[in-house]
């Protein structure tokens, strides 16, 4: 009878001992449930917003080049310029065509003689030899090439062919974006794509609908250009094509400004994930 006793009074405890594991495994597994859908509500975003140029088809770009002009950049203050004067005499235009020795840079020392390049002061102005100073502020290339073509006119008996180039011409690309850097642009020509293909393109946190340039203009006023890049009709936009010195910045979306905000305290709710765990293993442990 009393072996009975103690065997009835150890199945009680065992099963007061089962039911308790139960209840607080189905609260450890609600608690973990509950902290991984925080994680996954947080990681998640908009894939709607990820596409450029939605709903595009080839019908929406009919008349496309007749109706939107080529672009030509236009020189603005602290831009770096070549100017070539060429004729059939080349010792008439000599005086014009200054040159640059030789040109080091760090430890690399070029001996072959390079155009000299002009810097264009905050009036506008360049000062060429022969000449003197020259307005060339706000003017595409080919007019900058007309004008001094006709200030050559007093000291050369044929008309020359003048080439002017930027020395240059670059570009930033920062924020949400795979490589951000300063981009030199050899053909002198670049949009807005060209631009984030360059910096490896937007991460998946960038805001496609709202890119902003940062502009100065030949005045020395800046502004900040937004385009929506979501929008099929952007290459439409007159600021599709970059200026010079632009500086294009990607926004980052909600998505990663809230992943900003619980950044320092991530860390914290990891490891008090994994203390709980290690305590509920060791409870289950000490019950069995």
């Amino acid at each position: 009878m009393l072996d009975f006793g103690i065997k009835y009074v150890n199945l009680q405890f065992l099963e007061f001992k089962s039911a308790k594991q139960f209840n607080f495994m189905k609260k450890l597994t609600l608690l973990l449930f509950i902290v991984t859908a925080i994680f996954v509500f947080v990681g998640c975003t908009n894939s709607k917003n990820v596409a450029y140029m939605q709903g595009a088809g080839e019908s929406d770009f009919a008349g496309y080049a007749q109706t939107t002009p080529l672009y030509d950049a236009k020189i603005l203050p602290k831009d770096l310029i070549t100017i070539t004067v060429s004729a059939t005499d080349p010792e008439a235009v000599q005086p014009f065509n200054l040159t640059v020795p030789s040109l080091t840079t760090g430890t690399t020392t070029y001996s072959q003689p390079s155009l000299q390049a002009y810097l264009v002061d905050n009036n506008g102005q360049i000062n060429f030899p022969v000449i003197g100073m020259i307005t060339v502020g706000g003017l595409t290339k080919r007019q900058a090439e007309e004008k001094v073509v006709e200030l050559l006119s007093t000291y050369l008996k044929e008309s020359p062919l003048v080439t002017v180039k930027f020395v240059n011409y670059k570009i930033s690309v920062l924020g949400e974006v795979a490589r951000p850097n300063t981009f030199t642009i050899a053909n002198e020509k670049v949009n807005i794509f060209e631009a984030l293909a360059m910096a490896g393109d937007m991460t998946i946190w960038g805001r496609r609908d709202n890119v902003k340039i940062i502009r100065e203009d030949v005045d020395g006023n800046k502004s900040v250009v937004i385009l929506d890049l979501n929008d099929r009709d952007v290459i439409f936009s007159p600021n599709y094509y970059l200026q010079q010195n632009d500086v294009v910045y990607v926004e980052p979306n909600k998505t990663k400004a809230k992943n900003s905000e619980i950044g320092s305290a991530t860390g914290i709710w990891l490891s008090a994930t994994s203390i709980l765990i290690s305590v509920a293993t060791l409870l289950i442990n000490v019950m069995k």
